[in-house]
């Protein structure tokens, strides 16, 4: 089952703070699009329980009872203005304890939140789902 879990698009919505990038790595930024992000997913049925901000960028991290469910959101310099969210974890099954639970199925429902608000929102251009083959590691 192939999963989207990496999204790039363009947005002038979401400058980074002043200073910023000093809680980040020197040029990055993502935290405007994380608090977005973190005040619509609610809606879309996904609590967010915390903003913590990362060397990469900021992490979105989701209430939810089985495992640790995020998405990441940071700038993109392959664009001008663009940015790029992922959610992890990116596998089809995750490992607990002895089980294997399915994961799929959730990351393809908050796939479809985060399409939803950005598309939704007016606010971005340019929105494409990684491929599979884009996202292997040599």
């Amino acid at each position: 089952m192939s999963m989207r879990a990496q999204v790039e698009f363009v947005s002038a919505d979401f400058p980074p703070y002043p200073g910023e990038d000093q809680q980040l790595n020197p040029g990055r930024y993502g935290i405007r699009l994380a608090e977005f992000l973190a005040q619509e997913l609610p809606a879309h049925g996904f609590p967010v329980e915390s903003l913590t901000v990362e060397m990469w960028g900021v992490r979105v991290g989701l209430q939810h009872a089985d495992y640790p469910l995020w998405v990441g959101c940071g700038n993109y310099e392959a664009h001008a203005n663009g940015f790029l969210c992922f959610i992890e974890p990116a596998k089809p099954t995750v490992r607990k304890w002895f089980r294997k639970l399915p994961n799929a199925p959730t990351v393809e429902r908050l796939a479809t939140a985060i399409e939803s608000i950005l598309l939704g929102s007016g606010k971005v251009s340019q929105l494409r789902w990684w491929s599979e083959n884009e996202l292997r590691r040599p």
